[in-house]
């Protein structure tokens, strides 16, 4: 069974890829020529989308190894193609570590008794030492998790398989613990006096939220495009809306409970983060929020038909991709820009100079393997009843 994927329609994404990475390169060194304060909130906003889609994948393909779900092998490559970007995504972060000082008022206000309370948590040095540390930890169990899957496509050794598992039940418990704090540190700290216990752990369920979908954008156009057509059926399809569906609850569960909790509290330390961002245009933002990244995609995933429809599911992950998108914007710019600050042309600038070097990345990742696992025990075991089932 042929599954490289080699088809004409990867070569054309990641060309124009690469034209809008080009094109926002020059929109970005333009942005931060013009407004560098501005510059450094978009480029923040862009990296840390694509940066959650990558960590999303890196968790997706831990759990992958731990369950072993015939759904998670229909995008196990993809999951791993789309984690391999981390060691990119670490030097796209370089220049943020020049604009700390437009980005966070602990950098510039590092007297005041709100923050010289966090000084020894929050200082420069010590946000650069633990960027590094998350990144080579990441990188790290990427480059593991990648390098023994694809020696299992060569020798179809079932200790591969055992090591695998051995390193995703620790590694999901890092994963978290890191992308937890990452999140502290580049987001939560734009307003060094609010914090949150549920923060983290609501970043990483976007995370995979995020990673989800942009699998099942995927598995559409290489099921288009001919490489999965034979092997994607109903049945493993349904168990991947599953999964988006329950994550999808588990964001708005977790949001609302956030909001809940502050709001109810009522604490002048707390509730300002809130504040801003219900009042004026951004509660407009705040209220697709809550009807297309929850509501929409919650009763469309609650009818199976469309999720054994791959055409389908992808429409309904891109509009969630879409509101992840938004998500990242209304946490970070106003936080960033704590005035009254709308969209901006440097944000689509930043958002297409990293993203399509995320695009092109990926898809030359994703080339260079096999689509499918097909030395894998496990995955021979699954696959088994699928066959009959009309794809």
């Amino acid at each position: 069974m042929n599954t490289q994927a080699n088809s004409p329609r990867l070569g054309t994404i990641q060309r124009n890829a690469l034209i809008a990475a080009a094109a926002g390169g020059l929109g970005c060194v333009a942005g931060a020529i013009l407004d560098p304060g501005r510059f450094f909130a978009s480029y923040l906003f862009a990296f840390v989308f694509w940066c959650n889609l990558s960590l999303g994948f890196l968790g997706v393909t831990m759990l992958h190894h731990m369950t072993s779900g015939r759904w998670s092998f229909l995008i196990q490559r993809i999951s791993e193609a789309g984690m391999r970007v981390l060691p990119v995504l670490a030097l796209l972060f370089v220049p943020l570590f020049f604009g700390l000082d437009h980005l966070y008022p602990w950098v510039r206000h590092h007297e005041e008794p709100a923050i010289a309370s966090r000084g020894e948590y929050l200082n420069v040095s010590f946000f650069i030492i633990r960027t590094v540390f998350y990144f080579l930890v990441w990188t790290g169990m990427a480059f593991l998790l990648s390098r023994w899957s694809h020696r299992q496509d060569a020798e179809a050794d079932p200790r591969l398989t055992r090591s695998l598992r051995l390193l995703s039940a620790p590694g999901l418990i890092v994963y978290t613990l890191t992308a937890t704090f990452a999140a502290v540190d580049w987001t939560m700290s734009l307003q060094p006096e609010w914090f949150s216990t549920i923060y983290g752990m609501l970043a990483v369920v976007g995370q995979v939220l995020a990673a989800l979908a942009v699998a099942a954008i995927a598995l559409r156009t290489l099921t288009a495009s001919g490489p999965l057509a034979d092997v994607v059926a109903p049945r493993p399809l349904n168990d991947l809306g599953n999964m988006i569906l329950a994550f999808v609850v588990l964001w708005t569960y977790m949001s609302f409970s956030q909001f809940l909790i502050i709001w109810a509290g009522n604490l002048p330390e707390e509730i300002p983060w809130y504040v801003t961002r219900l009042g004026g245009e951004w509660r407009t933002v705040a209220l697709v929020l809550i009807i297309f990244h929850f509501a929409v995609p919650f009763f469309l995933l609650l009818i199976r038909r469309n999720k054994r429809s791959l055409r389908m599911l992808a429409l309904i992950a891109a509009g969630i991709l879409l509101m992840r998108i938004v998500d990242v914007y209304w946490i970070v710019i106003p936080g960033a820009l704590p005035q009254d600050a709308g969209v901006h042309w440097i944000d689509l600038a930043a958002f297409l100079a990293i993203g399509g070097v995320w695009v092109v990345t990926f898809i030359r990742q994703i080339r260079q393997v096999s689509l499918l696992p097909l030395h894998d025990p496990r995955f021979a075991v699954l696959t088994e009843p699928v066959g009959g089932e009309p794809a």
